[in-house]
């Protein structure tokens, strides 16, 4: 038998094994790949909402109320170091006069008048360097205080903006030194006498009593009664 050698050259060539192998691992590395992307991508969104929540958190703590856990020595102590709290000014304007008079001669020849243009302060508030820890009651998140009363701190002129008037002296006297110093001492007296009369001991201890419960809120209690 013989075999036409020039027939089976010209048949088509049957694809070989080396060609499947190719492509079966481009389609491998092109699976890989979509894989690692695919893990890449969740991790981002993992990440990315892990960390709205944790800015969530952030915020929350941050916008919620401090809270500070202080004692009972602790509250004395802070209270104490406002020492004398001024709480009130009070400032007034006032014609103050005063004169010396002789007893056996009119006013026109031997007496002495003088007027006084007073501006001055009154300043009140309460003292606190005396809290005894007695005063301070301290249970969960309310603390009572017991203060001690407003008092007026002190009166003063203010020499700058306080000027004499007028001052009408006798024909056979002359202007006594002492009479302004004692018209000015008149002048605070009744300018503490007027405070008073107005109520700056009850503004004193109303501005007191907030002044304190601010503080002791930023410390972090929730209730605070002082009285």
């Amino acid at each position: 038998m013989t075999i036409d050698s020039t027939r089976l050259a010209n048949e088509p060539a049957l694809p070989t094994r080396r060609g499947n192998s190719r492509s079966l691992y481009s389609w491998f590395l092109g699976a890989l790949l979509g894989a690692i992307l695919t893990v890449i991508l969740l991790g981002a969104l993992v990440w990315f909402s892990t960390g709205l929540g944790l800015f969530h958190l952030i915020s929350d703590l941050r916008g919620g109320r401090t809270q500070i856990n202080v004692d009972q020595p602790t509250v004395v102590h802070q209270i104490q170091q406002l020492q004398r709290l001024e709480t009130v000014n009070y400032t007034m304007d006032k014609i103050i006069s005063g004169e010396h008079a002789n007893a056996y001669l009119p006013k026109f020849l031997a007496g002495d008048r003088l007027l006084l243009v007073v501006h001055g302060e009154v300043v009140a508030g309460i003292n606190l360097a005396g809290l005894q820890p007695g005063d301070v009651l301290i249970q969960g998140q309310k603390v009572s205080i017991h203060l001690p009363a407003a008092e007026v701190f002190g009166t003063r002129i203010d020499n700058a903006r306080t000027r004499v008037y007028s001052r009408d002296t006798g024909l056979f006297s002359s202007p006594d030194p002492n009479l302004e110093s004692e018209v000015r001492e008149e002048a605070e007296r009744q300018l503490r006498q007027a405070a008073l009369q107005d109520g700056i001991l009850k503004i004193a201890a109303d501005n007191a009593r907030n002044t304190i419960s601010g503080m002791l809120k930023g410390f972090g209690f929730l209730e605070v009664d002082t009285r």
